[in-house]
């Protein structure tokens, strides 16, 4: 694997050691170049709590110092993704203050957001409902693997809340086109594999059972490419949907490709 020292920040040890320590995740490394963080409450549907917010984010912090070439996102147990914020603790927020709500929020998006910005590709390998805030965390990956037991809802109409929250209502506007997201977010309905494939929600659909597997095997082919080559490319289409000009849009990979060639110069030669 050319060029790996080049993308090591931190020892994987200290990466495992650190993490390791989480209440409502996991991480692993299955392979070299691969981590996998799994949401780890398979007893409640991996549902996400207040203390899950906070782990996100601290995750995506550490990781994005990981010596990591692809990352994949699933939920404990392998029966489900994630069902969203838990309702038993709906009274913790119920007693939260305005500014204390307010600091929940930008905790949560802190999270989904730095994932989403990691250097390098994140997959999403999804087995069972990704619902409510279950699906901004898919939605955070560069794409997702499932199987026939995937399905995906916004879920948010049904309890109150709005679907612009941690970021699904851009990004799922951007994933499937702006009337198919309105449509999935004001009915909450569930969004089944097959469809999910067709709308651009799932870019693979494996054999039942085998969806962290898939991923991981897709990870570590990721791996085996050249790590600052890859970041470039994850850079680049990241950046890509942000910007509204073709033009700015090409100023922007111009740059990064003349970066890459000056540090690769030998490759050329």
């Amino acid at each position: 694997m050319a060029g790996w020292n080049r993308v090591s920040v931190r020892p994987i040890e200290h990466v495992l050691d650190e993490l390791g320590t989480a209440n409502t995740l996991t991480f692993s490394t299955p392979c070299p170049g691969v981590g996998v963080m799994a949401v780890n409450r398979p007893d409640r549907g991996n549902s996400q709590t207040v203390e899950m917010f906070g782990e996100i984010a601290w995750f995506a912090q550490v990781l994005r110092q990981a010596p990591l070439r692809a990352l994949v996102v699933t939920g404990a147990g392998g029966a489900t993704f994630c069902t969203g914020f838990d309702l038993a603790e709906v009274g913790v927020i119920a007693q939260m203050s305005v500014p204390e709500f307010n600091d929940l929020v930008t905790t949560a998006e802190t999270g989904t957001s730095g994932l989403r910005a990691l250097p390098y590709p994140v997959i999403g390998a999804v087995s069972g409902p990704a619902a409510g805030g279950g699906l901004s965390l898919a939605l955070s990956a560069d794409f997702r693997f499932g199987d026939a037991s995937t399905s995906f809802s916004a879920g948010f109409v049904q309890v109150g809340l709005s679907i612009g929250e941690l970021g699904a209502s851009w990004h799922l506007s951007r994933v499937v086109g702006p009337a198919k997201a309105a449509e999935i977010a004001f009915t909450s309905r569930k969004v089944q594999t097959t469809e999910a494939y067709r709308l651009g929600l799932l870019n693979r659909i494996t054999p039942d059972g085998e969806v962290l597997e898939g991923a991981i095997a897709l990870a570590a082919e990721i791996a085996e490419q050249d790590g600052q080559e890859v970041r470039a490319a994850k850079n680049a289409m990241l950046r890509g949907t942000e910007i509204p000009s073709f033009v700015a849009a090409l100023e922007l990979e111009n740059r990064a490709q003349v970066v890459r060639y000056t540090s690769s110069r030998t490759a050329f030669n």
